[in-house]
């Protein structure tokens, strides 16, 4: 199917592309990666009058650490850039371990990490680890630049709260005021594939203690989950078995899967339950090696 007609522009300024955004009046999407947008539009589940392309914009195509630890990620850095990162490695594992399980090598090499998060897919990897890690979207508009929390940022499944003439410009994941550790792992049925269920776990130690904590759901539920009580459990203690299998039990009871073609509700649970208790052994497992 062929996409409905639709204008295009391509930018040269940020000022320019909220510009034509506002001209939109609603009826405008922005195209970045354009690896969950232009599905849609072959589909038409969306038909925008106007479609900009902010890939001429200058200066948005970075990601880096700032001084404090803070780690920003531009609306146009792509998602193998994130994956080959050798920041990321050194400085962030949760996002480390998460950026060459999105999707497939096609998509990862034009799809963007900003613009998975303004999809909102309930079944988007980067939501679920930048949720763990507290993180937050900048979007400019008009009136200027606004911070939102990622968890006031999706709003329901393939939902937003940008306004209709901003745009988000950047990824923000608070500097660790720790050791940072954890993992992402996501269970699909092939390459490729959406998730049957995944979890991200981002903790921060001080020796052996736990100091802040966060763990969110990929996939279980009408939108990615931030297993809150799952994740405080941790907060002031030592990774023991009891108190790994007890944040691990209330991750399970955060997720709200259903019963479809990739598997029961009850065999989604026990994927997020074995998830949280493999991540967080493994970082267990690493603070034991190097006592």
């Amino acid at each position: 199917m062929y996409p409905s007609r639709f204008r295009y522009e391509a930018p040269r300024s940020i000022d320019e592309a909220i510009s034509l955004l506002r001209d939109g009046d609603g009826e405008a999407k922005v195209l970045a990666g354009g690896q969950s947008l232009v599905p849609l539009l072959k589909l038409r589940f969306a038909a925008p009058e106007l479609l900009v392309d902010i890939n001429n914009l200058p200066g948005l195509d970075y990601h880096r650490v700032d001084p404090d630890g803070t780690i920003r990620v531009g609306a146009l850095c792509r998602h193998a850039d994130l994956e080959r990162s050798g920041v990321l490695a050194a400085k962030q594992p949760t996002m480390a371990a998460a950026a060459p399980l999105v999707a497939d090598p096609i998509v990862r090499t034009r799809g963007t990490l900003v613009g998975s998060l303004c999809h909102a897919d309930p079944q988007g990897d980067w939501a679920s680890v930048v949720t763990a890690l507290g993180g937050h979207v900048v979007a400019q508009g008009p009136a200027g630049r606004r911070t939102i929390a990622l968890a006031d940022f999706v709003t329901g499944p393939f939902q937003n709260t940008l306004g209709y003439d901003e745009i988000a410009v950047e990824a923000v994941i608070p500097a660790p005021k720790g050791t940072p550790a954890g993992g992402y792992l996501k269970l699909e049925r092939r390459v490729g594939d959406f998730a049957t269920a995944g979890v991200a776990v981002a903790v921060e130690l001080s020796g052996a203690l736990v100091t802040r904590a966060g763990i969110a759901l990929t996939g279980v539920g009408g939108s990615t989950i931030d297993a809150a009580d799952a994740a405080q459990a941790l907060v002031g203690q030592e990774l023991t078995a009891d108190r790994i299998g007890t944040a691990a039990d209330l991750a399970a009871q955060a997720a709200r899967p259903k019963t479809d073609h990739r598997g029961s509700a009850e065999y989604k649970r026990h994927v997020v339950r074995t998830f949280v208790e493999r991540i967080l052994t493994n970082v267990s497992d690493s603070l034991e090696k190097t006592a």
